[in-house]
């Protein structure tokens, strides 16, 4: 199995489970909890609510490395990655901050993998 896919699969089961307890709250603690930690930053439920698409769209979506998809889904986990390490940051300790700084660094890595598609991406913005 090749590194890529490996972080790949571990990418999209993390954001996978992340995304379904901020969307739907099924485990109660860690839902509280996070809940918790998005009111200490100054946002509410509902910006909770968009986060877990987001992450869920990028979970999903990493699996088309190579396409246009795959490109946006891996900057959508690196966006709440990066997101994620500033308000831990401001708010908490860095120790709070390393499953993101983990995940952050993962997407960059299949974000280099695909670099070619990813500047073609920005060309085609611009």
């Amino acid at each position: 199995m090749s590194i890529r896919i490996l972080v790949i699969c571990l990418l999209s089961m993390f954001f996978l489970l992340a995304s379904s307890i901020k969307i739907l709250g099924w485990q109660k603690k860690v839902f509280s909890i996070q809940l918790g930690m998005f009111v200490k930053y100054g946002l509410n439920r509902q910006i909770m609510f968009l986060v877990g698409l987001a992450e869920l769209f990028g979970a999903i979506a990493v699996w088309f490395q190579g396409s246009y998809i795959g490109v946006i889904g891996a900057l959508a986990i690196f966006t709440t990655s990066l997101g994620a390490i500033i308000c831990h940051l401001i708010f908490d300790t860095w120790k709070d901050g390393i499953p993101a700084m983990v995940t952050f660094l993962l997407t960059g890595y299949l974000l280099s993998t695909d670099w070619e598609v990813f500047m073609s991406l920005v060309r085609n913005i611009y």
